[in-house]
């Protein structure tokens, strides 16, 4: 562990605690990090500027990655990296495997969501992103340019019956995961936390072996398989838990910035 130069981390439900706020001992424990010469790279399934105020408040963040991996940004002077973009004519069919299912639906742009229907999923959507949103009606019918992203949000079960679906019938085209149970989400076949952790490794001049990565879902396993070192925060899926080298504290107790603390720093907090 103590060999290990950086530490590439989720947001939602791994990092933020459930507010999603990020509290002041981890911003203490992260800045004595960074310090160090300690690396940071933030990846989450949000879009850059749904990302920005949280990396913006960490103030310690190398390198951004957006969109389960579609996107590597700077984040002090936004510079765009990598984009992955899926074509039109697949965003359609994407679009209309939703409509199969009559399922809310959202597209985005760099800066704002663009929506289905008018629904609590909306609303619940904008609160927690903090990026406005757009009524367009049909997907199908409205996306007309590339997209780096579509999101389809459901009750649990039905999720977790699209999700087995969606990977089958978009099999070696799109990634098709979820970040929340509710959640299913679809981003270009390159784009995964996993490739995108190699490619900003190789920028920043790391081995993936030298990264301890941090998640708590689906779409955060192809970075946990990648990086040298995996740890589940406590409130993690059953299945991240199992597939990862270590377990931290829930991002409720702050769980990365203890396991930084103890394992890199090499102190402990009693809590």
């Amino acid at each position: 562990m103590t060999q290990l130069k950086a530490a590439s981390f989720d947001l939602d439900d791994t990092l933020l605690r459930d507010d999603l706020t990020i509290s002041s001992f981890t911003k203490e424990v992260f800045h004595r990090l960074r310090d160090t010469g300690f690396i940071f790279i933030a990846a989450s399934g949000r879009t850059s500027m749904s990302m920005k105020p949280f990396v913006d408040d960490l103030d310690c963040v190398s390198l951004c990655i957006s969109c389960n991996g579609a996107q590597i940004w700077d984040p002090v002077t936004g510079q765009v990296f990598c984009r992955e973009m899926f074509p039109v004519e697949l965003c359609h069919e994407i679009a209309a495997f939703g409509n199969e299912f009559d399922c809310y639906a959202q597209t985005y742009s760099d800066d704002k969501f663009y929506f289905n229907e008018y629904s609590e999923y909306s609303k619940r959507y904008a609160s927690a992103s903090k990026l406005p949103g757009e009524y367009v009606g049909d997907l199908v019918k409205y996306i007309q340019e590339p997209r780096s992203k579509i999101l389809m949000m459901a009750e649990e079960g039905k999720i977790a019956s699209m999700l087995g679906k969606a990977r089958k019938r978009f099999e070696n085209r799109a990634s098709v995961t979820c970040s929340k149970p509710y959640f299913l989400e679809f981003n270009p076949v390159q784009a995964t936390k996993g490739s995108a952790l190699k490619k900003a490794a190789e920028m920043l001049r790391i081995s993936t072996m030298d990264i301890a990565a941090f998640g708590d879902s689906l779409n955060d396993m192809p970075m946990l398989s990648t990086a040298g070192w995996s740890v589940a925060v406590a409130n993690a899926r059953p299945e991240v838990i199992a597939a990862c080298s270590d377990i931290c504290p829930s991002n409720q107790e702050d769980g990365v910035a203890h396991y930084l603390l103890k394992h890199i720093l090499k102190e402990e907090v009693v809590f």
